[in-house]
């Protein structure tokens, strides 16, 4: 099951959020997976807590967008583009509007400071819990995870731990404890029941949701660009990995796929005719130990080579943008399979223009665990346009038979005539590691 998609709010140091990476890392969430780390302060240290966990940021400001509400408004965009399941409050210094609560009921925790109901609502945060909790002389404090609501500090209570207060305490001296003893033990174990409530509760409504036949899904759409399919079959216990170009101009139809040891490339079928080489000639698929990687660019060898060099997809990722193919930028996409003994995970992403003028890149994860007959499938275009309109939302749910020919010919049957080019289709026995293969280049009949 795909695992609870996690963002995290900060808006200062981020030793909560490091709590959470921490956690995440030592398989404390297991369930979750923190894929976004959104700040409303854009030198919060906790970015850079964030970037050295290989986490994607985002910085949403009340400065940048004018009113509250436009930061709600711009908040909720970005949480949407990186599909965010549950949100995680950790020094997020701003009370959230009731139409961003009620967006996201259910799906929001916060870990306060004190054992609410004591010392919390609206003025109640930071040093000032502290300094309350002394003034009025408690023997013990300490901190609570709570569902997040319209009332500050008043949804429902998940989880809390008390904290002794000790003779000759000051405000920071108890603020540090109470982090310590409380705030860093709960909130990792709260975050890890609530993304497991969620993954339950996204499983069971997955069931009465229909998997896509991808021939109906490309049917009558003329240009869907290059895609990528991974996923695994129904009953064989197989990886399966697809790969296909389309193109609209003579020098990107112009290309065939070749094998080379294992690897698949792409290269021109009439080498007379190339007009611009460096976006239609690359390695699509190589093999790094026991990761097949697919893309639609010469990014198969920047994942390639950070492999090799002890580090991540993403990482991998983060050096390059989308194509400079003014006025498309296609995007740049790209999976990879991780093959264990029996089961296997895979990875996907998109690389996009944020704005029609080509701009900063919009970087988009997916991870995902093998589900028999389950496949995801990622292309670079919605449809034919001019310019190309870029693909949106999260890789769509299609069905992967057990025969690779059923699987290829399916493809390759509804593909736009006019507009496919190429098409390759691999099948690995998890068990054995051995694999089939089906390659079919229009221009070689």
């Amino acid at each position: 099951m795909v695992k609870t998609r996690i963002a995290v709010l900060i808006s200062g140091n981020g030793t909560n959020l490091q709590a959470l990476i921490n956690a995440q890392a030592d398989g404390v969430i297991k369930h979750g997976r923190i894929v976004l780390v959104v700040s409303s302060n854009s030198i919060a240290h906790g970015l850079k807590r964030a970037e050295a966990a290989g986490i994607e940021t985002a910085v949403v400001t009340k400065k940048q967008c004018g009113s509250e509400e436009a930061f709600e408004q711009k908040l909720i965009e970005v949480l949407k583009e990186h599909n965010i399941e549950l949100i995680v409050l950790a020094g997020f210094m701003k009370i959230l509007s009731k139409n961003f609560t009620r967006e996201y009921a259910g799906r929001i925790i916060n870990v306060h400071p004190s054992l609410i109901p004591a010392f919390c609502g609206k003025g109640c945060y930071g040093l000032h819990v502290h300094e309350k909790a002394l003034e009025y002389g408690v023997k013990v404090t300490g901190a609570t995870v709570h569902y997040v609501n319209e009332v500050p500090d008043g949804g429902k209570i998940i989880m809390q731990k008390p904290v002794r207060v000790k003779k000759g305490d000051t405000p920071s001296v108890l603020q540090k404890r109470v982090m310590a003893e409380a705030e860093w033990q709960i909130l990792p174990k709260a975050t890890e029941q609530v993304a497991w409530k969620l993954m339950k509760e996204k499983a069971a409504t997955m069931e009465q949701y229909e998997i896509n036949d991808i021939g109906k899904l490309i049917n009558d759409n003329s240009y869907v660009g290059r895609g990528i399919v991974i996923g695994r079959t129904k009953g064989a216990g197989k990886a399966a990995i697809a790969y296909f170009i389309m193109g609209r101009s003579e020098n990107s139809r112009n290309r065939v796929f070749t094998m080379k040891d294992g690897e698949v490339f792409t290269e021109p079928f009439d080498e007379s005719k190339v007009e611009d080489p460096s976006l239609i000639i690359y390695a699509a698929i190589r093999q790094f130990e026991n990761k097949l990687i697919v893309t639609n660019g010469d990014q198969t060898d920047t994942i390639y080579d950070h492999l090799e060099a002890g580090k991540s997809f993403e990482d991998a990722l983060a050096t390059r943008t989308f194509e400079p193919d003014m006025p498309n930028f296609t995007p740049r996409i790209s999976g990879m399979v991780e093959l264990g003994e029996e089961e296997f995970t895979y990875k996907m992403s998109i690389l996009k223009s944020m704005c029609k003028t080509g701009g900063k890149t919009g970087r988009y994860y997916f991870n995902y665990e093998s589900e028999p007959g389950l496949g995801h499938f990622i292309h670079t275009y919605e449809c034919d346009g001019n310019p190309l309109p870029t693909f949106r939302g999260e890789p769509e749910r299609v069905e992967i038979p057990d025969d690779i020919d059923d699987f290829t010919n399916n493809l390759w049957k509804y593909l736009d005539e006019d507009n496919k080019i190429s098409l390759y289709v691999r099948y690995i026995d998890v068990k054995t590691g051995k694999y089939e293969e089906r390659i079919i280049n229009k221009r070689e009949g």
